[in-house]
Parts: structure tokens; C-alpha cells; sequence
């Protein structure tokens, strides 16, 4: 009997998380903070945080990244070019986001060194940082 009630318990858990239960890839539509953790490249290359996410209406996503240096001309992201603006001596970018629960691949190219280098870093989000923006 209890060897029944167990696999009830499971089977029920499972079913929750299939079912949508689990914590969604990306918060509902609105501006929020978030923590990020660059990691790749040198070392050097630092990137603002917290960031802003933005999602929108339709459940696409897209994070602000603030580079800290200017010498950043464009980042792929999913292979899509993303071109930056120029902010007080930062390239700052707006670049999709599927999940804040999966660690996103990017390569941004630096004109830092004596000819390009495309760098390919990972953006790891802080889920538990998440704070609606005010």
C-alpha cells in the first residue's frame, strides 16, 4: 500500500512540472532587474550588473548588456548580429533572451587588440535576483 501511494505521489509531481507548474523560462511582461555573471574570453571583459530584462507583450525577452569598454562592435547571439550604441564609453547592447534559467551563449567582437577578435562568453542570470524594476 505504501509503495502505492509513493508512485501516486510521484506520478503526481511529474505531472505538475509537465504541465507547467515548474517556474516559467521568463518572468511575465514587464522591466526587471537582474544579476548576471559574464564568464570567457580573458577575464578582463566585464559586463553590468544588475541588467535590465525586458519582456514584452508577446513573451519575447530582451536584455540590455553594458559592456565596460566601447570596443565592442557586435555581439551574435542565436547567429543574429547585434550592433551596439555608444553610452558614456560603454557599448551597450539589446539582445534576445529565451530563459533565465539557461545559461546564454553569445560572441561579441572586440576591436581592443591590434585586429578584431570575435570571443565567445557565456551570460549566466542570477533567476533569484530578478526584482521588477521601479
Amino acid at each position: 500500500m505504501k509503495k502505492r501511494i509513493i508512485v501516486f505521489a510521484l506520478a503526481a509531481v511529474l505531472l505538475l512540472a509537465a504541465t507547467g507548474c515548474a517556474k516559467p523560462a521568463l518572468p511575465k511582461e514587464g522591466t526587471y532587474t537582474i544579476g548576471v555573471t559574464l564568464t570567457g574570453g580573458t577575464g578582463k571583459a566585464k559586463i553590468q550588473s544588475p541588467a535590465e530584462l525586458v519582456v514584452f507583450q508577446d513573451g519575447h525577452a530582451s536584455l540590455v548588456v553594458i559592456w565596460s569598454s566601447d570596443k565592442y562592435d557586435y555581439m551574435l547571439v542565436d547567429g543574429e548580429r547585434y550592433l551596439p550604441s555608444i553610452k558614456d564609453g560603454h557599448a551597450t547592447f539589446l539582445i534576445p533572451v529565451k530563459s533565465i534559467r539557461e545559461p546564454l551563449q553569445v560572441i561579441a567582437d572586440t576591436t581592443a587588440m591590434s585586429t578584431p577578435h570575435e570571443i565567445e562568453y557565456t551570460i549566466t542570470f542570477d533567476a533569484a535576483s530578478l526584482t521588477p524594476a521601479s
